[in-house]
Formats: structure tokens, sequence, C-alpha cells
């Protein structure tokens, strides 16, 4: 549930204390009238006692009820949220009393548990998918040549150790995800020089794709024909992160630009200072078909891989629709920014990280 939140704090003149409050002035009301008329008009005291109690019973049923209601109803829903059904909702959440809070309190829980229930449920499909592929393969491969069908030749061991490599690079994500929900990957930040760091990690990436495509064969993941533009000023430029939470990210964000990029294309990797210390402006541009604005919200979802179908965008490379989650995670943690920014052609990554600490500036 969305929506404005009640005030917390200061005079409500709608809240339950007022209420009861004006409850008992109302009773007092009641019975000092009532002992005005016994006293003008010579009436016995007990039924002026009688009638004031009926009378102040009647109010405090009626208010008790307004009270206890929706109390009743947010206890029904709660505890069917914990049950597991998270489509009930509590009514009154408009309310402007403590009960209206406790309604839109429980309701944005009910919102939060439905969402996360759906994100597991949705990891889930998505992790069995992904490993049912590579898996299917490999047995379809171990098989044939186990029944005579296929030799061991080396030809047939690259496709099965291809199909093996897909499944570590899953379980690799998987397991970084995992340390990063968990909140056990601690920050080792420290200062360091962008301009020989950003080149060596330019530098790995190249490696490993043409290691990739000397042992696995031919796939858009090893692709060698793209460029790789490192851009650093100053040329002494220095920051203060966490060096391998950081090489997660540039190393995803260039796998990822790599896939999009047309034959022969250029991604760039692009770094300023940013406008704290030691702060950093990443930015990791290729010249792909470039990402709809609309999709811009759901780039860095778990397993979101686009809609792409030709052979060298996402998803035609067997992978996972993680590494781009893996980098806005890392960021996170830095208690930096990731986003798409504007291009006039391809896609443009923008990372913002904070540099030092305030305590430390």
């Amino acid at each position: 549930m969305t929506g404005p939140a009640a005030p917390q704090g200061g005079y409500r003149p709608f809240s339950v204390k007022t209420k009861l409050g004006a409850l008992v002035v109302i009773s007092v009301l009641i019975t000092t009238g009532l002992l005005m008329v016994a006293v003008r008009t010579d009436t016995e005291l007990r039924f002026i006692t009688v009638f004031s109690m009926i009378a102040t019973l009647l109010i405090t049923q009626f208010v008790a009820h307004g009270l206890t209601a929706p109390l009743d109803e947010m206890n029904s829903v709660a505890r069917s949220v914990s049950h597991g059904d998270y489509t009930r909702r509590a009514r009154g959440a408009d309310r402007r009393d403590e009960l209206g809070d406790l309604a839109h309190t429980i309701n944005r829980m009910a919102d939060e548990l439905e969402s996360q229930d759906l994100h597991r449920k949705e990891l889930v499909a998505n992790v069995s998918h992904e490993l049912r592929t590579p898996i299917a393969a490999l047995r379809a491969v171990l098989e044939n040549v186990v029944d005579g069908v296929s030799a061991a030749d080396p030809e047939t061991m690259r496709t099965a150790l291809k199909q093996t490599e897909r499944l570590g690079r899953l379980v690799d994500t998987l397991l970084d995800l995992s340390r990063l929900d968990n909140g056990v990957v601690p920050l080792k930040a420290h200062r360091f020089e962008v301009w020989p760091y950003l080149s060596g990690v330019l530098k790995e990436a190249n490696l490993v794709a043409s290691q990739r495509r000397t042992t696995s064969g031919s796939g858009n993941h090893s692709r060698t024909d793209v460029h790789l533009i490192l851009d650093v000023e100053p040329l002494d430029l220095t920051a203060y992160a966490d060096v391998e939470r950081l090489h997660q990210v540039v190393a995803n964000l260039i796998d990822n630009a790599v896939k999009h990029s047309p034959p022969s294309g250029a991604v760039t990797v692009r770094a300023r200072p940013g406008q704290g210390a030691q702060s950093l402006e990443l930015e990791v541009l290729d010249e792909g078909p470039g990402i709809p604005e609309s999709e811009w919200h759901r780039v860095f979802e778990r397993f979101n891989r686009g809609s792409a179908a030709k052979p060298h965008e996402p998803g035609a490379d067997g992978g996972t629709g993680l590494g781009l989650a893996i980098a806005r995670w890392a960021v996170d943690l830095h208690g930096g920014r990731i986003g798409v920014a504007e291009s006039a052609r391809g896609c443009r990554i923008r990372v913002s990280l904070p540099g030092l600490p305030e305590a430390h500036g």
C-alpha cells in the first residue's frame, strides 16, 4: 500500500487518546447534567444514577466497538499473513488515528512479504531453469559417449567443458549474490590509483575472452572482436573503494557491454573524479542497440536478460542474467549509485562511488 502516512507526533484531533478523553468528558457531562436535573426536579438520586450508568455504558460500548472492531480485523489479517496468505489487506488505512497507522503498517508489511515471496518463487524457478539447461546438455553429451554414439574426442569434450563452465559461472554468481544478501561480504576499502587498476581489469577481460575462445569454442561470451578503450582523467586520479568489489562491478559491466556490442565495436570505460574526497565517477559505454528508457528500472534485476533475440544480444550466449545484479549490490555496499544514463548511441551505465566517509574527509 502506498499513500501518505499519518503524522506520528503532535496533537491529532482524531487520535485514540482524543477519543478516550472525549468519552470521559462526555460521561462527566452526562452525570453532571442528570444531577442538576435531579436537584431541580426533586428526582430520586437512584434513578439519576441508573440513567447515568446506562448512558455512559452505551456511549462507552459505541466508542469501544469503533476501536476494537478494526483491531480484530487487523489481528485476523496478521494471522493470515503469518500463515503465508499475503493477499489479505486491513481496512481503515485511511483513518486519521493510530489505528489507521497500524492498518497502513500491516498492509505495507503484507505488500513487502508478498513481493519477497514472489521474488523467491521467481528465483527458484529461474535458477531451476538455468541449471537444467547446462545439466541436460552435459548429460546428453556424456550419455552419447557412454552409449558409444559419440567418441570421447577433443571436440566432444570441449562441448562438455563448455556446459560445465556455464554451470560453474552460474553457481559462482549465485554464491556471490548469497554472500551479498547475507551481508557477509565486508568492505575492505582503501586508496588506489585508478588508471593502473582499470588497465589491469581491461587486460584481464581480454585475456579471459581469449582463453574462453580457446577452450570453449565460439560464443558471444568469448568475443575478441570488440575493442576495449580506457579513458581516465586526470591520469593520476585516485579513489577510495574496495578493489575486489569494484572489480566485480567493472568486469560485469564490461562483459555485458561486450555482449551488446556490434561486430568490431568498441566499449569505453571512462573514469572521472567525483564531488567528494576520493570519490569516483565511472561510465561504461557500448555501441550496441541501447536499452529502452521503459526498461531502465529492470536492468539490474536478477535473471533479467532483456527480450533480445539477435545473436550478439543478452540471452543468446547462455548468460545467467545475474551480472548486473552483482554489480548493483557491489555498488550498494559502497553506498554508491548505479544506473542507466542518457546516451546518443548504445548504452551508458554510470557508477558513482562516494569515496572517503565523512568522518575521514
